[in-house]
Order: C-alpha cells, then sequence, then structure tokens
C-alpha cells in the first residue's frame, strides 16, 4: 500500500463519522446517510491523487455528503423509510452535541419537520459549527440565504412544543441542550 493510500485511510478513518453524523441529520435516517456518506467517499477516493494535498479535504468532503444527502431527501418518493435510531441512542457519546439522551427524539423530530435547506443550515451551523460563510460554501449558496434560511429554521424550532423550554437553541450545537 502507498503512502497515498494510507493517507486516504487516515482521513477516512479520522472524518467518516463526522460526515456520516451530518448526512443523518440532514435527512433522519441511518441507511441513507451511510449511504451519501460512501458516495462521497468513493468520489474522494477517485479525486484523491489530485486532492490529496490540497486545503480543505473536509470541507470538500462535507460538501459532497450535504449535496448527496439533499439530492436524496428531493427524490424521495411519497414512502416513508423507517428509522432505526435504537443503535444512535443507544451509542449516545457524552459530548455529542445533540445534548442529552432524553432531548434527541425531539430535536430529530423538530429538524424533521424543517424544510431541507432550513435543516441543512441548522446542521451546518449549529452542530458543525461551521460559519456563515462556510455553510454558504457547502451549499452552494449565498451568505445572505444561509442568514435568511437559518432565522426562518430557528423560528420554527422555537414554535416546536418539544423544545419550547429550550431557553437559547443554539445551545443545542454546543451540548449544552
Amino acid at each position: 500500500m502507498g503512502d497515498s493510500e494510507q493517507e486516504y485511510i487516515d482521513f477516512v478513518t479520522h472524518h467518516a463519522n463526522a460526515l456520516c453524523r451530518t448526512a443523518y441529520l440532514l435527512c433522519g435516517d441511518w441507511r441513507r446517510a451511510e449511504d451519501a456518506t460512501q458516495e462521497a467517499l468513493i468520489r474522494m477516493y477517485r479525486l484523491w491523487p489530485r486532492m490529496q494535498n490540497q486545503p480543505g479535504l473536509k470541507a470538500y468532503a462535507r460538501k459532497v455528503v450535504v449535496t448527496t444527502t439533499l439530492e436524496a431527501l428531493r427524490r424521495k418518493s411519497s414512502r416513508e423509510v423507517v428509522s432505526d435510531s435504537s443503535q444512535f441512542l443507544a451509542t449516545a457519546d457524552p459530548a455529542d452535541p445533540l445534548g442529552r439522551l432524553e432531548s434527541r427524539m425531539v430535536i430529530r423530530e423538530a429538524l424533521a419537520g424543517l424544510p431541507p435547506r432550513q435543516r441543512a443550515c441548522v446542521v451546518l451551523r449549529y452542530f458543525d459549527q461551521l460559519s456563515v460563510e462556510e455553510t454558504a460554501d457547502a451549499l452552494g449558496v449565498r451568505p445572505g440565504t444561509v442568514k435568511s434560511q437559518t432565522l426562518r429554521a430557528l423560528d420554527k424550532l422555537r414554535a416546536h412544543p418539544g423544545l419550547a423550554d429550550l431557553d437559547d437553541l443554539t445551545a443545542i450545537g454546543r451540548g449544552t441542550a
């Protein structure tokens, strides 16, 4: 195995879980999240010899995951895919930005009620803790669009009955909720 392949394996080892979590928060389904992550990593593997020394590999991988996941949501038929979140809940990490275990399902439900672009803005801004500019780059939109979509999404989240007791919705992203 060459140095290039080992660098790719190291990249995947360090970033695949975070990419998959982002995809899961966007779509609410572990299987779709895993598929989007796998597709992103396959694309990265094909381009790896040209990309491996470029800055922003993680940002590029995140952008591919977000794009792939949002495309899948747009293609989603009228049938609902039942998500098995038991694995996610059983292996909760205390440092996870989703916060306490009892809040997870409420937060997931509230996120699922948002339109895909608003959900993506909230996930990238507050869970992945990206700047407005980084979020805009990941979504392929202008920073003003990120700001307006995030504002609308936060208004909808504040109106969600299960989140009414949260003083600061941004605390969700910091893991204090």
